[in-house]
């Protein structure tokens, strides 16, 4: 991007006025305002991970929610393409996947030849231009996301998903879609003239994907590299007469250095030549956005991203992402001399209250009603009783009910699946993560389940995501490091330090992995011994403590089995030493019809946690830590440890603090 002017990002609210409101007067973007005779505005807007969330409703807490939903996203696309003279719509991938319609769909409703997925349904109201693949498309298997995307009005693109083995060079990879996409378009200059533009989108899907799908992918499919793909098949869409580039990139913003197969790659995506602009997802953020300041490659105040003009557009429908382009025409051709970027959300916080910036468009609601109505009748439906609550308020910081349960679960189905092979006399341990915890979700973003009947969709609650159950087979030495690398999860406290904040937000909570079958300490004084992406940095460092099985000293040299899901046995979440190779195990089963088999079987459940781990005690110290604000109810349940009260956190949290 050459002679580019330098602007700051335009405020959403200089443009947001009268955004509620379907009559107002939308308010054109400066570019389309000052542009001149041979200058013209393009909007790029976006939509990225949304996980099938077309109305705006929780359907694990059976209720509405104001913070998501395409019909919320889509009620102001109409708005926002009218702030600027040319403006495409794309999606960015992770639509198929995500909550109980996507699974009511996949496993109840099914895919008949001829029908349309509702989230298909959905988009195909609002006009998009083009789309990309996610990664969690591919959780239902290829078939099935191909039915699905046969049914979609608008092209969708992927220039690294290859069928079968990867070629000598990524020109002569036989991909499954179409690697990129040209659109003629006519563009409208300062003077209202309109020119002949050729706008490519390409995209792209983390090469992931063949170690967290691989049963649906090994030797069906391949990934090649992001930025390899990039490098093969830009050049070819300027050699086509692309006037400008678009990559539609699901990857994250992470390191500017590129490294063969990086899961975020998208800042040395965006540096790759011939790229004008990026839509970047996956990682659940808003760009450009407070959790960007300071990375290397990215200017967050202009909302750059290698020097090209970037976004993210949040998740769930939770905002629009937005890339404006200041496009000038030298002779035939366009080039971009200036940008800004904005990712504009449907909702904002005032105090502890989520506000609703927009209503639904009814159009698109319309497009998927029946499903959501079924969907509300199959997560509604009991499967057997619970004695005492399932919740995730302290799944952090304490042995936890809703994380004990999915372990009962998985302990009880490996052993019973494991009986008659030669592992059967191995002790079987199981791993299990929370995956509602606060966090990026929010603060209303836990598990909650009263006593009484469990239904299915309380069951997808304590379990989001469609994974198998796998088994692995590993010594004590290698039990003792999945465990520290799960208590990563915590910052370093110095012992006699007051109110040290706890909890590591970078570190996901579905990688805090707690071993049930073993009893053990975590030592916060101590450096986390490997880092988020499994690398040793602190070898002498020990945060597990006193780690036991049947009431001894664990021995680095046994052998047990863990149960644990497809995504961590094949590597996911970079555990030290768990990979593929230690599987003895591929269920046929998801964990979650898992835990539905064992609550049918049990008829009532008891998910009383053991407290089977704990933090090391540090005299005179104490820590902090953000749950929701219901959790003070439940603060007199928790065994282990002892929590108080301390107040009001920020975005709706409440505070809580641990004398160690």
């Amino acid at each position: 991007m050459s002679s580019t002017i330098a602007l700051h990002p335009i405020s959403r609210r200089a443009l947001l006025g009268g955004l509620a409101a379907s009559s107002a007067l939308a308010v054109l973007h400066p570019f389309s305002t000052r542009a001149a005779a041979n200058q013209a505005h393009l909007r790029i807007m976006e939509t990225t991970d949304l996980h099938v969330h077309v109305f705006p409703y929780d359907y694990y807490a059976d209720k509405p929610n104001d913070t998501l939903g395409l019909a919320r996203t889509a009620s102001i696309i109409d708005q926002i393409r009218a702030e600027a003279t040319n403006a495409i719509l794309v999606d960015n991938g992770d639509f198929l996947q995500g909550n109980p319609m996507g699974d009511y769909i996949a496993y109840k409703r099914g895919m008949k030849a001829g029908d349309v997925h509702p989230i298909i349904a959905a988009m195909n109201v609002l006009g998009y231009d083009c789309g990309t693949l996610g990664n969690h498309e591919f959780n239902y298997g290829l078939d099935f996301m191909l039915n699905v995307l046969n049914g979609a009005n608008f092209p969708v693109v992927c220039a690294n998903l290859t069928k079968g083995a990867l070629a000598a060079t990524p020109r002569q990879d036989a991909l499954f879609l179409k690697p990129y996409i040209i659109l003629d378009r006519k563009l409208k200059d300062g003077t209202g003239q309109e020119h002949p533009i050729r706008i490519g989108l390409i995209g792209f899907v983390p090469p992931q994907i063949m170690t967290w799908d691989a049963k649906n992918l090994e030797g069906k499919a391949n990934a090649r590299d992001i930025v390899k793909a990039a490098e093969a098949w830009v050049p070819q869409m300027r050699e086509e007469g692309a006037d400008i580039v678009v990559a539609l990139s699901h990857s994250g913003i992470g390191q500017e250095a590129y490294a063969e197969n990086l899961e975020n790659a998208s800042v040395p995506l965006a540096a790759i030549e011939g790229i004008d602009a990026i839509v970047t997802g996956h990682s659940h953020l808003d760009f450009p956005g407070p959790k960007f300041e300071g990375l290397a490659g990215v200017d967050n105040a202009k909302g750059l991203i290698s020097g090209k003009p970037g976004v993210m557009g949040g998740f769930w429908g939770s905002h629009l992402g937005l890339i404006d382009l200041l496009l000038e025409r030298d002779g035939n051709a366009w080039r971009v001399i200036g940008s800004t970027s904005e990712a504009r959300p449907i909702y904002r916080r005032e105090e502890k209250k989520v506000i609703a910036e927009v209503g639904d468009k009814t159009e698109v609601l319309a497009a998927a009603k029946k499903d959501h109505e079924a969907t509300l009748a199959y997560v509604r439906t009991p499967v057997g009783k619970t004695s005492a609550p399932l919740y995730s308020y302290f799944a952090l910081v304490a042995d936890d009910p809703s994380v004990q349960i999915v372990s009962q679960a998985q302990t009880w189905y490996i052993r019973d699946m494991l009986k008659d092979t030669e592992h059967r006399d191995l002790p079987v341990l199981s791993a299990a993560a929370p995956f509602k915890a606060g966090g990026r979700g929010g603060a209303e973003y836990y598990t909650d389940v009263p006593a009484g009947d469990i239904a299915i969709k309380n069951v997808a609650d304590l379990y989001l995501y469609p994974n198998t159950v796998q088994a692995v087979v590993i010594t004590g030495e290698q039990v003792r490091n999945w465990l520290e690398m799960s208590a990563g999860i915590f910052n370093q406290v110095a012992p006699g330090s007051s109110d040290a904040v706890l909890i590591n937000a970078d570190f996901p909570s579905y990688n805090f992995d707690v071993i049930d079958g073993v009893t053990y300490e975590i030592d916060l004084s101590q450096p986390a011994r490997f880092d988020k992406d499994g690398n040793l940095v602190n070898p002498q460092a020990n945060r597990i403590r006193d780690l036991q099985f049947d009431g001894k000293a664990i021995d680095p040299a046994q052998k047990f089995v863990v149960a644990t899901n497809n995504y961590r046995a094949g590597g996911g979440g970079h555990f030290p030493e768990i990979a593929a190779d230690k599987v003895v195990f591929v269920a046929p089963d998801t964990n979650r019809d898992v835990i539905v088999r064992y609550i049918v079987e049990q008829g009532t459940i008891n998910p009383s946690a053991d407290s089977n781990w704990k933090f090391t005690p540090l005299e005179g110290t104490s820590v902090l830590f953000d749950s929701s604000p219901k959790a003070r109810q439940l603060l007199s349940e928790v065994k282990a440890v002892t929590i108080e009260d301390a107040g009001d956190g920020a975005d709706g949290f409440a505070r809580f603090r641990i004398r160690l």
